[in-house]
């Protein structure tokens, strides 16, 4: 079969073979220069095999001030959390290289491959400072903002970006702060931009300016995102995430930069890369739909018709899709959220996104552990109601004309036509795995990997469990394991059908033509 083309080489065999806790958590201090570059494990003898859990929608949980203990991490982790947001705009470096060596910790105590997504901070466009620290700026008062770099007052601040005075036409809009003050441009000249205020209010030192209605001319990755970037990479993180994306350009100078040492998640936030989601899906390994810049940037009533397109795109794209920002905000302060927060969080479930974030609720909230717990509560409560696979196939997700994605959409149908207890993948690069779980099964999807690297990122995708074990090199070997781990993470019992999806030649990216369904006898443990 080896000198065959992988699509004659495909093999769907459908037939009957009768055949939690936790470790102690510790503390591990960062080693300056190492990281860890396992890229493979062997299948232990002796471990605890822990049951993953059943939820299909990760919970990706940032950390901070509130959270950033070890003894904080591994509470948020056994609260719910999938995965840890490691956000670049605040803090040094140093103190992010002992975060992620204390969620590496958790990693080994648990023997679970946990994921890590550093967030860049991005282009932030910001005035300059007033001689008072703040002014009042009145509606209807014209406002100039300039090159000048003196402190600024009542009519005028310095705005240090010049690349925004050559995109500015006549009548462009300009939010201040989160969108709280907005200015009207009168004129541009190339030393200053003249406003009238249509929304007033304070305006403080270095707050922030939102141009919507204009692509901005400036580079997707400042300075500091260069060195974090680097920095992030030399840490081994699993995802990396760009803000404030505008064209797909901005995408392909990530990936380029990352050079495939980790997954790239472009954040949605800006009107201008909506009209050009599918070309920065095409590039992108994942999507954000980052609501709260979108939200300042557009009318609120535009932001949830615009968060299911850009689900659902994602979706029929195969490309893992976060929904995110103020999804518990009030839990910031309040030990329990609002209905509404609730309701929120339950919509972009029932959606289908891969995973919901949570912001400041973890990072610096009073709250943290019970953020997580309540989210993961109200995932379960959703993926219990009897409709929910009615609901979450709403969209459509065709494959495509491939034999691998043929394959995944049969194990789907399988699933749902023969009682199964899981769907079992092998797979090298994790590409398996995501057509998997773009058919959203109803199963559980474990995914074995000798690829250790593999195995984290695929904690942001929808119903997967990544297992790391050692390759497998013929098919009764990929029968043998399968059923054994399936027994071990406690997927299957006795009389129990597995499906299992691989690619012959084993180990090979991108071969998969295999799928064949088996039965458990109970007794594949013994000797092993």
């Amino acid at each position: 079969m080896r000198d065959q083309t992988p699509e004659c080489r495909c093999r769907c065999l459908i037939t009957d073979l009768h055949s939690y806790a936790p470790f102690p958590f510790r503390f591990l201090p960062v080693m300056e220069g190492k990281r860890d570059k396992i890229q493979s494990a062997k299948e232990p003898s002796q471990m605890q095999y822990h049951k993953p859990r059943m939820r299909k929608v990760r919970i990706l949980a940032t950390l901070g001030p509130a959270s950033d203990t070890p003894e904080m991490i591994e509470k948020l982790f056994r609260a719910g959390a999938d995965a840890f947001r490691v956000n670049m705009s605040h803090g040094e470096q140093a103190d992010k290289a002992q975060l992620i060596a204390n969620i590496r910790a958790l990693e080994k105590a648990y023997n679970r491959p946990t994921t890590i997504l550093v967030d860049l901070q991005g282009p932030k466009l910001r005035v300059g400072t007033f001689a008072g620290g703040k002014v009042e700026l009145k509606t209807g008062e014209p406002f100039r903002l300039d090159t000048n770099k003196e402190a600024g007052d009542q009519s005028r601040v310095h705005l240090p970006h010049p690349e925004i005075f050559a995109a500015l036409e006549i009548d462009t809009r300009l939010l201040l702060d989160d969108g709280k003050l907005v200015l009207r441009v009168t004129d541009i000249s190339p030393d200053h931009i003249d406003t009238r205020v249509e929304v007033g209010g304070m305006l403080s030192d270095r707050k922030g300016l939102n141009v919507p209605d204009v692509v901005v001319p400036i580079a997707a990755l400042t300075d500091k995102d260069r060195s974090d970037l680097a920095f992030a990479l030399e840490q081994g993180v699993d995802w990396v995430a760009m803000s404030f994306v505008q064209r797909p350009e901005d995408v392909a100078e990530g990936k380029k930069l990352i050079g495939g040492k980790a997954a790239l998640l472009a954040k949605i936030e800006k009107p201008a890369a909506i009209g050009r989601l599918e070309e920065i899906l095409e590039i992108a390994d994942g999507v954000m739909v980052a609501r709260g810049d979108l939200g300042v940037e557009l009318p609120p009533e535009q932001v949830p018709p615009l968060q299911k397109k850009i689900v659902s795109t994602a979706r029929q794209m195969g490309k893992p899709v976060v929904v995110a920002t103020q999804m518990l905000e009030s839990m910031i302060v309040s030990p329990t959220p609002t209905r509404a927060e609730v309701s929120d969080v339950a919509t972009a479930i029932y959606d289908g996104a891969d995973a919901v974030m949570l912001s400041a609720e973890t990072a610096a909230g009073a709250w943290p552990i019970e953020a997580v717990s309540i989210m993961d509560r109200i995932a379960q409560q959703v993926e219990s109601d009897p409709d929910f696979f009615k609901r979450i196939h709403f969209t459509e997700t065709p494959a495509d004309a491939t034999t691998a994605d043929a394959l995944a959409e049969a194990s789907g149908r399988i699933a749902d036509t023969v009682e199964t207890s899981a769907i079992v993948c092998f797979t090298s690069s994790g590409s398996t795995a995501r057509r998997i779980s773009r058919e959203r099964p109803a199963v559980p999807v474990l995914v074995l990997t000798a690829s250790r690297a593999t195995a984290r990122r695929l904690g942001l995708l929808w119903g997967a469990f990544a297992v790391t074990t050692k390759d497998i090199g013929s098919f009764e070997e990929m029968v043998a394991k399968g059923k054994r781990m399936a027994l071990r993470y406690h997927l299957g019992s006795a009389g129990a059908r597995l499906i299992m999806m691989a690619g012959v030649p084993f180990g090979t990216p991108g071969s998969t033509n295999v799928l064949h369904v088996v039965r458990l006898t109970g007794d594949e443990l013994k000797g092993h």
